[in-house]
């Protein structure tokens, strides 16, 4: 793709608008997966693992099957994990919400009081590549928030997946993918346990199951084509380069840009990348265009430029902070909105496997000092029961 300038106008709006298109025949086929797990439980489960995953054996490894896996994972690799797992909890421990009494007035005050959820499940696509670290990205936030039971699920788990199985704290494992296993743990079956939320990328057939079992169990949201916009008009262009080739790495659908103030920085990156590329008026433009895009990942030369970025899943700060490293190591999480829904919200956390019930505790004294505000506006709503409930406390 030739390098565009963003006086053009009509180029550039057709790059940074770009979203994927949901198939209508994955979805119908995807719906009717969905209502056969729903209604046929293990049955329909089997036979689709089966027919889609080529499963053979059961569909649940056993303790010692993953202690077995975790065992012919090699050294270098379970120490790998442990440092990932390590940073990664580092961070988590800090995003649970903690517990708070406040008072409002004299005799009145609320707790808020947070419950993590019984269960979780942590889908890992078992695609072109065997997604270690995302099986850590979702089960370690989950034991940090104290949820009870994590269920993961894959197609086929490699030895290594089991090893951070171990390594993070998982409960069960179900070797299951698709549609069929977002059916499951939203539904749950005889031998799959129905789970409070489900969490984790999948292909378009997940995503359109998770789209459909969302009325009935909460799901994270929705991941398409992963995204990166590195935006810069000082850096190392081969660093550049290699940051967009990597992260086109993940999918043929992979968003990859530069923009750049500068002609002779998007020249020299494109002679390592050819790429998309933008070159902005100037630095302000190319935030705006950032801003609008709402990216999964966003890269920036320094801290002035991060600090005006507000629509981003995750922000890279500086030449030394390669975006791959925050795909394992940095232990700040991967699993990120994609497709503009970085607009309104920021990606997994152990907060996502919290609810945070608000206790009220009204002592004696309590409804003389909010009755006056609480009636007055119960009887402005016409509501005289509800002002009533109050009054007869007085």
């Amino acid at each position: 793709m030739p390098i565009i300038e963003s006086v053009d106008r009509r180029a550039v709006e057709r790059l940074i608008s770009q979203r994927q298109e949901r198939a209508r025949e994955v979805e119908r086929r995807a719906a009717a997966i969905v209502a056969a797990v729903r209604q046929r439980g293990d049955a329909a489960l089997e036979a689709y693992a089966r027919r889609l995953d080529n499963l053979e054996g059961a569909t649940e490894l056993t303790p010692r099957e993953i202690r077995d896996g975790a065992s012919r994972t090699p050294r270098d690799v379970r120490r790998a994990i442990a440092a990932a797992a390590g940073a990664i909890r580092r961070v988590a421990a800090r995003q649970v919400p903690r517990p708070r009494i406040i008072t409002t007035g004299p005799g009145v005050s609320i707790e808020l009081r947070p419950i993590p959820f019984a269960r979780a499940g942590c889908y890992v696509p078992g695609g072109r590549f065997p997604l270690l670290s995302t099986l850590l990205m979702t089960a370690i936030p989950a034991a940090a928030a104290g949820v009870g039971e994590i269920v993961a699920v894959s197609p086929r788990p490699a030895p290594a997946m089991l090893a951070v199985a171990l390594e993070a704290g998982v409960s069960r494992f179900f070797r299951i993918g698709g549609a069929q296993a977002i059916a499951a743990l939203a539904y749950g079956t005889r031998r799959v346990p129905r789970v409070d939320k489900i969490v984790g990328p999948g292909n378009a057939w997940v995503a359109a199951a998770k789209r459909l079992v969302a009325p009935d169990c909460d799901v994270d949201f929705e991941a398409g084509p992963t995204e990166l916009v590195v935006i810069s008009r000082t850096g190392n262009a081969e660093w550049i380069a290699a940051d967009l080739r990597a992260q086109a790495e993940h999918d043929p659908d992979a968003r990859s840009i530069l923009i750049t103030p500068s002609r002779t920085l998007s020249r020299r990156v494109a002679r390592h990348w050819n790429g998309r590329i933008i070159v902005a008026g100037d630095i302000d433009e190319a935030v705006a265009l950032v801003n609008r895009m709402a990216p999964e990942h966003v890269a920036c030369d320094d801290d002035r430029t991060a600090d005006r970025i507000a629509n981003a899943g995750t922000i890279f700060v500086g030449r030394w902070s390669a975006p791959a490293a925050g795909d394992y190591a940095t232990g700040s999480n991967h699993v990120l909105p994609t497709g503009g829904a970085a607009r309104t919200r920021g990606g997994l956390s152990a907060a996502d496997f919290v609810k945070v019930v608000a206790i009220q505790r009204v002592s004696r004294e309590g409804p003389r000092r909010i009755a006056p505000a609480a009636v007055t506006l119960a009887d402005a709503e016409g509501l005289r029961a509800h002002a009533r409930s109050i009054e007869v406390r007085l």
